[in-house]
């Protein structure tokens, strides 16, 4: 939207650095190096920076005078690491964003969590703060600055003033509006985007093409239909997150099978993990392919430790361990599962560390490209991250 509006925009996030809609360095940037790098860009006229609670905690706030800021939710993820052991805590270690506000800079709060809508009075005034929710009149109930769905559209109310950003199925990352996680995001972009002066009519040409290419949103909510078999690949990180993404799931399933690849970084308890699996196993997979998340994501554990407690969590709960094969690498996993897939089945690809992504990512878009279908050969994936070419169909 920024760009739209004719600005030069840096973006700092847990899938790197963006500058003008180019990346240019990949990893997790979501700390304050990744903020001052972008700060630092001279080319750079505005800067979205991703301000996760690891890199809050370790080493504070890079920015100041802030025009926006915005906390999309508070879910039950990373307890016990810093001192941080409930959703209270965690909250209050997302908000610390409010203080970097400018004196009329806007604050923006999902109106559908509640630890926000309580904390909220105690951060700014109400005429500060702005309001995205699923509904729209939940959302206009907690102030005049406003944003949610009515109606099957996107309703934007600022300045007095009504707003209609267009029909939600219509806005490719709502995935005909499946993806509910999504609609929240696009709301809250919305509102801040309009707090930035961003005009209603630019934001709704953007919600109306942004995400129909794999380039738009890297990493995040990416569908592939490779021929007869559909492949949906996201960041879901833990077990608030794949709950949303295995809804999703369920939106786009045929009559096949769903697999699933699973795994989670090394620095969650084993409560977290299980909480993680409890909600794999709720969607009914026919196999998920446990993995680890390479890099510096094992924190702590041993290669395969993780992998090897999600099994053990998941025969309990009643799945064959004919279902659960082990692969440790993510990219691997990926292509076990394509060989594995048959026609009509789904795919569900959490991937998280960024080279396995990428190598991921060129095997999809290889296949898709070939006009691969199930029970095909493969390309063999190659040293350092490169791809055979696919088996011409027979």
């Amino acid at each position: 939207m920024l760009r739209a509006h004719g600005l030069r925009s840096g973006y700092s996030s847990t899938d790197g650095l963006f500058v003008d809609g180019e990346r240019i360095e990949a990893g997790d940037y979501s700390g304050p190096v990744g903020a001052r790098t972008v700060l630092r860009q001279p080319s750079v006229q505005a800067a979205v920076l991703e301000s996760a609670r690891g890199g809050l905690l370790r080493r504070g706030l890079v920015a100041n005078d802030a025009r926006v800021a915005l906390v999309t939710n508070v879910a039950a993820d990373h307890f016990g690491e810093y001192g941080i052991h409930s959703l209270d805590d965690l909250a209050q270690v997302k908000l610390v964003v409010a203080r970097a506000l400018a004196a009329d800079g806007t604050l923006v709060l999902n109106a559908d969590d509640p630890t926000l809508v309580r904390d909220a009075p105690a951060l700014s005034s109400p005429q500060k703060i702005a309001w995205f929710a699923l509904d729209f009149a939940n959302a206009r109930a907690r102030g005049p600055r406003a944003c949610g769905v009515r109606g099957g559209r996107l309703v934007l109310c600022a300045d007095e003033n009504e707003y209609d950003l267009g029909a939600v199925a219509a806005m490719p990352l709502t995935v005909a509006g499946s993806a509910r996680y999504n609609i929240a995001n696009i709301a809250g972009a919305a509102v801040a985007a309009h707090a930035l002066g961003i005009a209603p009519e630019t934001i709704a040409t953007v919600l109306a093409r942004f995400g129909s290419a794999h380039s738009d949103n890297p990493g995040r909510l990416q569908c592939w239909r490779l021929g007869d078999v559909d492949a949906l690949l996201d960041y879901a990180h833990n077990a608030d997150g794949l709950h949303g993404l295995l809804q999703v799931a369920q939106g786009l399933r045929r009559d096949g099978r769903l697999a699933l690849i699973l795994g989670h970084a090394g620095n969650r308890t084993d409560q977290e993990l299980r909480a993680l699996a409890d909600v794999a196993v709720a969607a009914k997979p026919d196999r998920i392919w446990l993995k680890d998340i390479g890099g510096d994501y094992l924190r702590g554990r041993a290669s395969g430790e993780v992998a090897a407690f999600l099994r053990d969590t998941l025969l309990a709960a009643g799945m064959s361990g004919d279902a659960l094969p082990v692969c440790l690498d993510e990219a691997e996993a990926t292509r076990q599962a394509l060989a594995w897939a048959q026609a009509g089945d789904l795919l569900v690809l959490p991937v998280h560390e960024p080279a396995r992504r990428d190598v991921v990512v060129a095997l999809l878009d290889a296949l898709q490209a070939s006009g691969w279908r199930a029970g095909q050969r493969l390309p063999a994936m190659v040293a350092m991250g490169g791809l055979e070419p696919p088996t011409p169909a027979l």
